[in-house]
């Protein structure tokens, strides 16, 4: 059965009213019946767990919250969602585990803070290689503040007429006194290139001056995290306008093999050698190794297997290392 710590995890998720926690934690659980030789639990656990999930349950419903949808010309540039994903669920170094930490003590005590005088962390630029993390952290940091996600839509927030991307940056920044949330600014590289630069254009060149204004004039109560995977190509003058750069990287064997464990939890094989497992997984994305685990999980299911086998887990992983090297 369940240890203690499990136990209270499980309680803490439920009086938090936090579902993906509580829905972790009990995966976790049924992962262990099933090592322990107690497949029947597990499997009647796991059928309990996806109830639990669907979206027609009616703990879904009753958690389920209205959207603050931007409006008029706004609606073009932002698409507001609320996120589910916690930090407890996120695979990362400890030194960004660290700062992200750090982020969110200043945001919850902010009060405090400029009660002194003192204003807390709400600036990021995130930087690292694509599946690192950086779009989900800033889904992480809305869901622990129990704030809004508006992502930037930078397909319609950068146009080729004089002034019109300026203009609508300007909307934006407006949009971050006028609600309070986090900001998300991805593949920012296509806004914040450094100027100089074989690519530059006098237009992009105006917007990004205009980005470095406002950013650098922003006293909102808002979070703007960009996040890019080309930080060697962004404008060096955008570095010091960010309250803190948190740098991304791929996961190493540690990293890997805690990756795998929960990825492969509803399906895992008692006997998979995880640390062998790791092995296969180096050089990969975290979203690659998540994908790979979930490939296998799926052969799994369409050929009736009760468990997912090592074989079948290491040859998804070497699609995703081959099909990296292709596109190197």
């Amino acid at each position: 059965m369940a240890r203690a710590d499990q136990v209270k995890a499980l309680l803490r998720a439920y009086a938090g009213n936090e579902e993906a926690q509580f829905i972790s934690v009990a995966l976790q659980v049924a992962a262990e019946e099933a090592q322990r030789g107690h497949v029947k639990l597990a499997a009647e656990l796991r059928d309990l767990i996806e109830s639990a999930r669907a979206p027609s349950s009616p703990r879904s419903k009753a958690r389920a919250l209205p959207l603050a949808q931007p409006r008029g010309e706004l609606a073009e540039l932002l698409t507001a969602q609320y996120p589910q994903q916690h930090l407890s669920q996120m695979v990362l170094s400890a030194e960004v585990e660290q700062k992200l930490a750090r982020v969110l003590r200043e945001q919850r005590q902010h009060e405090r803070l400029s009660g002194h005088g003192l204003m807390p962390r709400r600036k990021l630029l995130l930087v690292g290689p694509p599946g690192t993390g950086k779009t989900l952290t800033a889904s992480v940091l809305a869901t622990e503040l129990r704030l809004p996600l508006f992502v930037a839509r930078f397909d319609s927030l950068i146009t080729k007429f004089m002034g019109e991307s300026s203009s609508k940056l300007r909307l934006v920044f407006d949009a971050l006194k006028a609600t309070r949330g986090v900001y998300l600014f991805d593949e920012f590289d296509s806004l914040g290139l450094q100027r100089g630069s074989q690519h530059d254009v006098a237009e992009m060149r105006r917007t990004l001056n205009m980005f470095l204004q406002l950013i650098e004039q922003d006293t909102s109560d808002s979070l703007i995290v960009a996040a890019t995977n080309h930080g060697t190509s962004l404008d060096t003058a955008l570095f010091r306008r960010f309250d803190d750069v948190i740098r991304y990287s791929t996961p190493d064997d540690a990293q890997i093999e805690v990756l795998l464990r929960n990825s492969l939890a509803l399906l895992a094989q008692p006997s998979l050698d995880y640390p062998q497992l790791a092995q296969h997984g180096r050089g990969l994305s975290h979203s690659d190794i998540v994908r790979a685990c979930e490939d296998a999980m799926k052969d799994a299911v369409l050929e009736h297997e009760d468990h997912v086998n090592a074989q079948s887990v290491i040859a998804h992983l070497k699609e995703r290392s081959s099909s990296q090297l292709q596109l190197i």
